[in-house]
């Protein structure tokens, strides 16, 4: 794998670690800004508007401009928002700081996956992709805690200067590593053709897959900490290291589909749904024990993350002409997965069907996800059907014949 990779991971990580570090900070920046617990969570939501605003409209405007130049931009705009947020005088400087930090994060992503499928060959897309992703699913296995213990120790201010640095080694990494390229749109489409290509009805499905899929995930894991004390008797102490857990099944899920995907693209993302629905479903059997409920944290983040790169491709594919608005787009798709999942998962936990009842209204999303899936890709061979062998046969036997009388 080209060593670029590298330089695409270390961003992700440092976009990771800032979009997961503030769960843990909020107690500390209520305190310091004299704000409520409450009120700092608007904190955790300004990022994801940010990052569902900025990742089509960033992705659309760059549009003409070298990739290579446009993953460098965009984190420098994550360096600038990070520092800001360490330097916010008061919540709403704060909040204007994380709404800025989030608008790179997406398009960081979707630009950055279709220059790491480009630079190795077909059979290993799933694979650059998925390296790429390391950087985030490492963020919350190492990342996160250690950003975390930083805020605890050195104040939350210091953790966005951390993550400020992470940014500029970041950029550094671009500078050196990825290749120098000609225009974004070389074919000379530009915004108009991007744009073009969510017009499509595959592209939708697609989206709307990454949705359904990424929100079964989030409807259980927003609540995974009352699932683990309430039914599976864990203290709370213990729960930063079972989060750590769902990390490196996370990671191992991220790779392990990543490499199954460049074998076969659509049986990696059905299995990878059709487990998530399996894993979500054995939830309440699973938190009944703790070493069961242990084993359930692990095998979510495997089942989840293993679809993360199919998804991604998928939606590459069905925009193959304009892959870096659609591949941002689909990172959107994963903040709104993210909000909606959490919405539906509390909706199950306020209807009083216990603590476990958000993993099986994921499981239920899951469904879902798999059912769009099968739809988009019915729609899209009804409108592609793929050649009979007859049909190929006589147009090679044309061809043959076209190239006999030039000859």
């Amino acid at each position: 794998m080209p060593l670029a990779l590298l330089a695409l991971a270390v961003g992700a990580f440092g976009i990771g670690t800032t979009e997961f570090v503030m769960m843990g900070l909020l107690p500390d920046v209520a305190d310091d800004l004299n704000i409520s617990i409450p009120t700092a969570g608007h904190l955790v939501s300004a990022y994801a508007l940010g990052v569902v605003v900025g990742a089509p409209l960033l992705a659309a405007a760059t549009a003409r401009m070298s990739r290579r130049t446009v993953l460098m931009s965009l984190m420098g705009l994550f360096v600038v928002g990070n520092a800001l947020s360490a330097l916010a005088p008061d919540h709403h400087w704060l909040l204007a700081a994380r709404l800025l930090s989030g608008l790179p994060h997406g398009a960081f992503f979707g630009v950055g996956a279709v220059v790491a499928t480009g630079m190795v060959p077909p059979e290993r897309k799933a694979r650059s992709v998925s390296l790429m992703f390391l950087g985030l699913t490492v963020a919350n296995v190492a990342g996160v805690p250690v950003a975390t213990l930083m805020g605890q120790h050195l104040g939350w201010r210091a953790t966005f200067l951390g993550v400020s640095a992470i940014g500029l080694a970041a950029i550094a990494a671009l500078a050196l590593l990825i290749p120098h390229d000609h225009q974004h749109a070389a074919s000379g489409a530009g915004l108009r053709g991007e744009l073009a290509a969510l017009r499509s009805l595959p592209v939708w499905l697609a989206l709307g897959t990454t949705v359904a899929g990424f929100g079964a995930l989030f409807s259980a894991y927003s609540y995974i900490t009352p699932m683990l004390t309430d039914s599976a008797g864990f203290a709370d102490s213990h729960v930063t290291l079972l989060l750590a857990l769902f990390g490196v099944g996370a990671t191992a899920g991220n790779l392990l589909g990543g490499r199954l995907a460049d074998h076969h693209l659509r049986a990696t993302l059905f299995g990878g749904l059709g487990s998530l629905v399996v894993v979500l479903s054995l939830f309440p059997l699973l938190m009944s024990a703790q070493w069961s409920a242990a084993l359930g944290v692990v095998l979510l983040g495997v089942a989840a993350f293993a679809t993360g790169s199919p998804l991604q491709l998928m939606v590459m594919d069905k925009a193959a002409s304009a892959p870096s608005l659609a591949s941002s787009a689909n990172q959107a798709a994963f903040n709104l997965a993210n909000a909606g999942g959490a919405w539906i998962g509390g909706l199950a936990l306020a209807a009083g069907l216990g603590a476990t009842a958000p993993a099986v209204a994921g499981a239920a999303l899951a469904v879902l996800g798999l059912a769009v899936a099968a739809t988009a890709w019915t729609v899209d061979r009804r409108r592609n059907p793929a050649p009979s062998p007859a049909r190929i046969v006589a147009k090679s036997a044309a061809a043959r014949h076209e190239e006999a009388l030039h000859h």
